[in-house]
C-alpha cells in the first residue's frame, strides 16, 4: 500500500513541477511585455522600479546603456490611446498633468480629453456648447458648478452645498425667494430647488435646504422677481423664455417669439404668460414699483430698454387682458445710447451703457435724498427722466442696494455712493456719499453685494485663494465674525469655494454660486502710474519724490483714528478695522489680526498662554 501511494505521488508532483515552470514562464513574458510598453524596469538586486520620463526613457546604468538600445517612451504610443487612459484622471489632476511638460500640455489640452470628461460628468449632455474649446468649456463648467450656503443663525453655522442637479450645464444665476432657490444654467433650463424635511444620519426628521430639484422650464433666457432685499415679498417669479408660436392657426409652421411666464415660487405652477411679437427680441427683465403697479423693464439686443406695467394682486385670477408695452424715456430721450446691462430695486433704477456710461432712475423722494443728498434736482412729476453720473472711467459691472449702490471700473476700483449711517458704504465713517467715493483698499473684485444696510465683496487674493468681505450693520450675523458690525470692509469668517463668482445675502442666510467659465477673462486694466494712489511724484522744483494724497496721508489718518479712540480694548478694535482695510495678503492680514487678538486677551487678563487650535 505504502509502494502504491509513492507511486501515485511520483507522477502528481511532477506535474505541479511542469505547472509551476509554465506559471514562472507566463509571468516572465507578462513582466517583459510590461517593461517594453510601460518603460517600468525591475531591478532584482536593489528591487526598485525605474519608471522612464515620457520623453528621455529610463535612467540605466553603465552596462545597461551598452547593452540596450533605446527605450519605449510614451510620445511612441497612439495619440488615442494616451488621451483615453488620461481622461480617467480627474479634472485637477488632468490640468496638473498638462503643467508637467510641453508634450503632456499638448495631450492633456486636446478636445478628445475633455470631451470624454465632459461625458462622464455630464452623461445627458448631448451639445458641446460654443465657444473655442466647447468640450473643455463645458467639461469645466459642470466641474466647478455648486451653490454653497452658510445660515446666520441656528448651531451649525458652516457652510454647506446645496443639490447638484445632474441634467444642469454649468451654473449661470440664481436666485433665492421666500421658500427655495431658482438656478438657471448655460442650456437655458431654469431648475427649482426645494426644501423639504429629510431623514438625518441619526434618524431624526430635520429641515434642510435646497435638497431636493425639478425643472421649472426651458428655453430660459434670465428671469427676476421682487427686487427688495427680503425674501418674504418675492411671491412670483418673472421668467424671460423663448417659445415656438404657431404663424398661423391651422398650420404646422412655427417661428420663435420671446415671452415673460409668470410662475408661483412656493408651487413652480404657472399663472400668467405673456407673448411678444417674433420682431422683438430680448436678454434681460428686472422689476421695480409696489405689487400693484409692478413694471416690467426689458433689454432687448439692440441696447433699447421697453417697460409695461402688471398688477400682481390679479395675477392667480383666471382671467386675460392686454398689456401695453412702451419704450422706456432713458430711450427715447437719449436714442443714441445703447444699454449694456441694468440693475433695479424697488424705488429706484440703474443703467450701464456699452461704454461704461451711468445713468440713474429714482421714483421716490427719500431714497433721492440719501443717494444724492438732495432734492434739488428731483422732479416728482417726472420720475423716468435719466440721470448721469460723473465717472472717472468706463464702469463694468454694479451692485444695487436700497438706499446705497457699489460701482466697479475698468481698473478694478470700487466706488461708493448714499446712505452710510451702518458704515455700509466701507469708507471707513458714517458720513454720507453724495456723489461716487472710490474705496482706495480694495481692489480687483470678483463680485459685489448691496443689501438693505451691509455690503459684501468677493475678492481674490495673490495666491488665488477667494476671501469674503464686509462692511455695515453686523446684526443677525450678517457679518460673520463681526456681530457689532464695522465701517470699514473686514475679513468674514466664511470658507469661501475656490471658483465663487457671484453672492447673494438675505436675513436668513448667505448664499455663493460656484461656476468656472474659461472664455470669461478678467476685463480688469493696468491703471497708469500717474492715477495711482500713494504713487510718489517728483516735485517740479526740487525733484524730490512727494506723496500728496497719498500712503503717508493714509497712515496719519490712521494714527489719528486710533488716538481718538478712549480705552486700550477701543484701540485695538481699531487698529483690526485699519489691517482690513490695508492692501496686504490674506496671510499676512490673518496674522496681524491673530497677533491682536492675543495682545487684546492678554492686555483683558484672558489667558495668559498661547491660544488654542479652538480659539
Amino acid at each position: 500500500m505504502v509502494w502504491e501511494r509513492q507511486q501515485e505521488q511520483g507522477p502528481r508532483r511532477h506535474e505541479d513541477r511542469s505547472r509551476g515552470r509554465a506559471v514562472k514562464m507566463v509571468r516572465r513574458s507578462q513582466r517583459q511585455k510590461l517593461q517594453k510598453f510601460t518603460g517600468l524596469n525591475w531591478n532584482k538586486e536593489q528591487g526598485q522600479v525605474k519608471r522612464s520620463c515620457p520623453s528621455c526613457g529610463p535612467e540605466l546604468g553603465g552596462e545597461e546603456k551598452k547593452g540596450r538600445g533605446n527605450p519605449i517612451s510614451v510620445q511612441l504610443f497612439p495619440p488615442e490611446l494616451v488621451e483615453h487612459i488620461i481622461s480617467f484622471l480627474p479634472v485637477r489632476d488632468v490640468v496638473a498633468l498638462g503643467q508637467t511638460c510641453h508634450y503632456f500640455h499638448e495631450v492633456c489640452d486636446a478636445e478628445g480629453v475633455w470631451r470624454r470628461i465632459c461625458r462622464k460628468l455630464s452623461p445627458r449632455l448631448r451639445e458641446q456648447g460654443s465657444g473655442v474649446r466647447p468640450w473643455k468649456r463645458a467639461a469645466i463648467l459642470n466641474y466647478t458648478k455648486g451653490l454653497y450656503f452658510q445660515a446666520f443663525g441656528g448651531r451649525r453655522r458652516c457652510l454647506s452645498k446645496s443639490v447638484a442637479p445632474l441634467l444642469a450645464h454649468g451654473y449661470r444665476r440664481f436666485l433665492p425667494t421666500k421658500d427655495h432657490i431658482f438656478i438657471l444654467d448655460y442650456a437655458g433650463t431654469l431648475f427649482f430647488l426645494k426644501n423639504a424635511l429629510v431623514s438625518s444620519t441619526l434618524g431624526q426628521i430635520q429641515w434642510k435646504r435646497a435638497c431636493r430639484y425639478v425643472v421649472l422650464c426651458r428655453g430660459a433666457k434670465d428671469f427676476a422677481s421682487d427686487p427688495r432685499c427680503d425674501t418674504v415679498y418675492r411671491k412670483y417669479l418673472y421668467v424671460l423664455a423663448t417659445r415656438e408660436q404657431l404663424e398661423v392657426v391651422g398650420t404646422t409652421s412655427s417661428r420663435a417669439c420671446d415671452c415673460v411666464e409668470v410662475y408661483l415660487q412656493s408651487s413652480g405652477q404657472r399663472v400668467f404668460k405673456m407673448t411678444f411679437h417674433h420682431s422683438m427680441s430680448f436678454k434681460q427683465i428686472v422689476l421695480v414699483g409696489q405689487e400693484t403697479q409692478r413694471a416690467l423693464l426689458l433689454l432687448t439686443e439692440e441696447g433699447k430698454i421697453y417697460s409695461l406695467v402688471v398688477n400682481e394682486t390679479q395675477l392667480d385670477q383666471p382671467r386675460s387682458y392686454t398689456v401695453q408695452l412702451a419704450l422706456r424715456k432713458v430711450s427715447r430721450c437719449l436714442p443714441h445710447l445703447r444699454v449694456a446691462c441694468m440693475a433695479s430695486n424697488q424705488s429706484s433704477t440703474l443703467y450701464i451703457t456699452d461704454e461704461g456710461g451711468v445713468y440713474f432712475e429714482v421714483h421716490t423722494p427719500g431714497v433721492y435724498r440719501d443717494l444724492f443728498g438732495t432734492l434739488q434736482a428731483f422732479d416728482p412729476l417726472d420720475q423716468q427722466m435719466p440721470l448721469a453720473l460723473s465717472l472717472p472711467a468706463k464702469i463694468l459691472f454694479c451692485a444695487l442696494g436700497y438706499n446705497h449702490l457699489g460701482l466697479v471700473d475698468e481698473f478694478g476700483r470700487i466706488f461708493m455712493q448714499g446712505n452710510n449711517r451702518y458704515g455700509q458704504l466701507g469708507t471707513g465713517d458714517k458720513m454720507d456719499r453724495g456723489e461716487p467715493t472710490q474705496v482706495y483698499y480694495l481692489q480687483h473684485p470678483i463680485a459685489l453685494w448691496c443689501g438693505l444696510n451691509h455690503s459684501l465683496v468677493l475678492s481674490q487674493s495673490l495666491d488665488f485663494s477667494k476671501e469674503l468681505l464686509g462692511c455695515g450693520c453686523g446684526a443677525g450675523g450678517r457679518l460673520p465674525g463681526w456681530p457689532k458690525g464695522s465701517a470699514s470692509f473686514v475679513k468674514l469668517h466664511v470658507k469661501v469655494p475656490l471658483c465663487a463668482c457671484s453672492l447673494c445675502s438675505t436675513r436668513e442666510c448667505l448664499y455663493m454660486l460656484s461656476s468656472h467659465d474659461i472664455e470669461q477673462h478678467p476685463a480688469y486694466r493696468d491703471l497708469p502710474a500717474s492715477k495711482v494712489v500713494g504713487t510718489p511724484e517728483p516735485n517740479p522744483g526740487s525733484g524730490v519724490l512727494q506723496d500728496p494724497g497719498g500712503t503717508a496721508w493714509a497712515c496719519k489718518e490712521y494714527l489719528s483714528q486710533i488716538y481718538s479712540c478712549s480705552t486700550l480694548q477701543d484701540r485695538m478694535e481699531k487698529m483690526k478695522e485699519i489691517v482690513g482695510w490695508m492692501p496686504l495678503l490674506a496671510a499676512q492680514k490673518d496674522f496681524f489680526w491673530e497677533a491682536l487678538d492675543m495682545l487684546q486677551k492678554a492686555a483683558g487678563g484672558v489667558g495668559q498662554g498661547p491660544p488654542t487650535p479652538e480659539s
